[in-house]
């Protein structure tokens, strides 16, 4: 090999460095920064981060290792249906069986998906995508990976990059908001935890009976749902107990770093940067905040029926991210009264926020689908 040809060598991976290859990079630091400075979501963000630094270095989904994860675990959509029999096998139902009632704020957690279906759509975004983009709205990244695999597989990555990072950013947006929405005598509020217990044979057939009944109204849910009450089953039965703590620690935790790895891989600057992914971004942001709006209004409504018996509060914990919201929650309640114990009601709109999120991710999955042929 003469000098030149090693020259060549040498600054090949210089020759085809873009000022866009730098600014992801930069980007990744950023993911990385947040996960170990700030612990927002570390587990997401940190192979994120990552796998955006080795994409831009050339290491990117479209050929070598990272092209066999891509397609072996997001393409089939495996990735997400792991993570959610891990995170199927993290909840408890209970908090939601003993106040059905939360149901109606896992419901009005869920407005800023199809808020941002609508913006998206107006923007001019074709449907498919549209659909994608507001599955953000869930704030559940293996529901927003899930549907934007099958429908918009060319924006999962700033869908993705979105739910992730929203999900993370959980504190710094709702606070602000819960403080705007609600009163201090509101956040004061007392909410007594008077349900009666929830027995063995409740939790156990929930699982069965909401696999069930959603597959048959929502088949292009019934994967999502399935896994997610699987994971649960597993926790709830007693006898697999082996199992279970596999599905909460090494599946899990495997599933969500290949996931993180395969989904930074996608973040190639010269697809990445540009006007498109920023809209996504934004609309991503107004789905977070429509769906927390939404709640806690929707709270606020429930106080006043109530006649004052509900903090407004976990109406904020109507979205799926489970269990960093209901927590969130009920710190908040604590900053203005330490003695005044909401978690448990927060939990049960959390758990019901989950299901929610599911539910109408499968749904706009199925609407989408069946406008498109």
């Amino acid at each position: 090999m003469d000098f030149t040809q090693l020259l060549t060598e040498i600054t090949r991976g210089f020759a085809n460095f873009t000022w866009q290859n730098g600014v992801m990079i930069l980007i990744g630091l950023t993911l990385i920064a947040l996960a170990i400075i700030k612990k927002y979501e570390p587990v997401l963000l940190l192979p994120i981060g990552f796998g955006c630094i080795l994409a831009n270095l050339g290491m990117s989904s479209d050929h070598g290792v990272f092209k066999v994860i891509y397609d072996a675990g997001i393409k089939t959509e495996l990735f997400p249906l792991l993570i959610f029999i891990g995170v199927g096998a993290m909840i408890d139902f209970r908090p939601l069986l003993s106040m059905p009632r939360m149901v109606l704020l896992g419901a009005a957690g869920q407005f800023g998906i199809y808020g941002a279906l609508m913006v998206a759509l107006a923007l001019g975004f074709p449907l498919n995508e549209a659909a994608a983009i507001g599955t953000i709205g869930a704030i559940d990244g293996p529901t927003a990976i899930f549907v934007t695999t099958k429908i918009a597989p060319e924006i999962l990555a700033p869908v993705a990059v979105a739910a992730y990072s929203y999900m993370s950013l959980i504190p710094v947006i709702q606070i602000p908001l819960m403080k705007l929405l609600t009163t201090r005598n509101e956040r004061l509020i007392r909410m007594e935890y008077s349900a009666k217990p929830v027995s063995n044979k409740a939790v156990i057939a929930f699982p069965i009976i909401i696999t069930i009944i959603i597959s048959l109204l929502a088949p292009d849910a019934a994967p999502l749902i399935a896994t997610l009450m699987l994971g649960n089953l597993l926790k709830e039965s007693g006898v697999v107990d082996r199992l279970n703590k596999a599905a909460q620690n090494e599946l899990i935790n495997v599933s969500t770093l290949f996931l993180g790895l395969a989904v930074g891989s996608t973040m190639v600057g010269s697809s990445f940067l540009n006007v498109k992914t920023l809209g996504i971004l934004m609309i991503g942001l107004f789905a977070f905040v429509l769906d927390t709006v939404a709640g806690l209004l929707f709270g606020k409504l429930m106080k006043v029926l109530s006649g004052g018996k509900i903090n407004p509060l976990i109406g904020a914990c109507g979205i799926s991210a489970f269990p960093m919201a209901g927590r969130l929650a009920a710190q908040a309640a604590q900053e203005e009264d330490f003695e005044n114990f909401i978690l448990m009601h927060a939990m049960g709109a959390n758990t019901a926020g989950q299901l929610g999120s599911v539910i109408a991710g499968g749904l706009l999955l199925a609407i989408t689908l069946g406008i498109m042929g």
